[in-house]
């Protein structure tokens, strides 16, 4: 059954295999350059004050081949779980109803367990490879962007921080948990439907509105998020306004010394911790611009209440998440293995 499984799977195996073997080249070969100028940079000695050094390193990245490879590696951590769950998942076992060789495979008692048993185990596990591999490959290259983004206090032209929504889901083992579970989700649809294309259709579909939904409404609070009420001169603002009736905007985008944690949202407030809707009248003088308008708000008391996740979560939420995935592609798997026996 392995073979015949293989057999079967072994173009796409191959595909995989050359495109990892590919990316590995491309790493090997511009990951010295990419430490060297790490080192050159000074960051490699530096202990104390290296917002200068890491700001030297990003100059030298920004704008070029290797800035490209970065993020091309971020883009195919993303689309790898997809096409696994498109090319792998979704046709593993619709296409085996359509040509009806699946029954071939069921004419002795308990063949139909070690047949589903054995396709998702096997292809399963060549998923979850494959995905890892890619994500040691890209972190052991990209090693000095985060380095020097850390030394840099969170703050540099990339705005890198792998706590962050866009990089997340690239980074760590959070791959694997999402190639694991994109597989299942195709398999599994691939057996309701028993149609290749439009199994692949709906796989597609289904795994691009989770990866949109899952980072705005449940990755934030799968730990309850951390509060702190931050005075104005301590956080970087990204909103500040006054709204038609005369509501006071302000919204914070980073907060000084903390810039790699997760800020999910933030609100004005006074002295006594009660939220703040208006702009004290003093302050609202269209003549004062942006940086008057936030020192006068600071000197009737207003501070900002910040609800955040701090960098220091970063492996709880990439090991949390990858076992929510894991287990959801467990149980899909069961319900693989629920249907194909029930299958007249």
């Amino acid at each position: 059954m392995m073979w015949l499984t293989w057999r079967q799977f072994r173009a796409q195996a191959i595909v995989a295999g050359a495109a990892l073997v590919a990316v590995a080249i491309v790493l090997m070969a511009t990951g010295p350059h990419l430490a060297s100028l790490f080192d050159s940079s000074g960051l490699a000695t530096c202990r104390a004050s290296c917002e200068s050094d890491a700001s030297n390193f990003f100059s030298q990245v920004q704008g070029s081949a290797t800035e490209l490879i970065f993020y091309g590696c971020i883009l195919l951590l993303y689309a790898v779980p997809a096409l696994i769950g498109l090319f792998w998942g979704a046709p593993l076992i619709s296409r085996e109803f359509e040509a009806g060789t699946c029954r071939l495979a069921w004419n002795q008692s308990g063949r139909r367990t070690r047949w589903i048993a054995v396709k998702l185990g096997l292809l399963g596990l060549g998923a979850v490879v494959v995905a890892g591999l890619l994500s040691l490959m890209t972190a052991w290259w990209a090693s000095p962007f985060y380095r020097a983004a850390r030394a840099a206090g969170g703050q540099n032209p990339l705005s890198l921080t792998r706590f962050a929504p866009a990089l997340f889901d690239a980074t760590g083992v959070a791959p694997v948990g999402y190639a694991a579970f994109a597989f299942s989700l195709g398999v599994t649809v691939g057996v309701l439907v028993r149609r290749t294309l439009p199994a692949m259709a709906i796989t597609l579909a289904l795994f691009a509105a989770i990866q949109i939904l899952w980072p705005t409404f449940v990755r934030p609070h799968l730990i309850p998020p951390a509060r702190a009420t931050q005075a104005l001169d301590t956080v970087n603002l990204d909103g500040i306004g006054i709204q038609n009736n005369g509501q006071l905007l302000l919204r914070v985008g980073t907060v000084s010394g903390r810039a790699a944690d997760w800020i999910l949202s933030s609100q004005p407030v006074n002295a006594a911790g009660q939220p703040v809707t208006t702009v004290p009248h003093a302050c609202a003088s269209p003549e004062s611009g942006p940086d008057n308008f936030v020192a006068c708000l600071a000197s009737h008391g207003i501070q900002m209440q910040v609800s955040y996740q701090p960098a220091s979560r970063y492996w709880a939420f990439q090991w949390l998440e990858t076992g929510i995935f894991l287990t959801a592609a467990l149980g899909l798997g069961g319900l693989c293995h629920w249907r194909i026996r029930r299958v007249a």
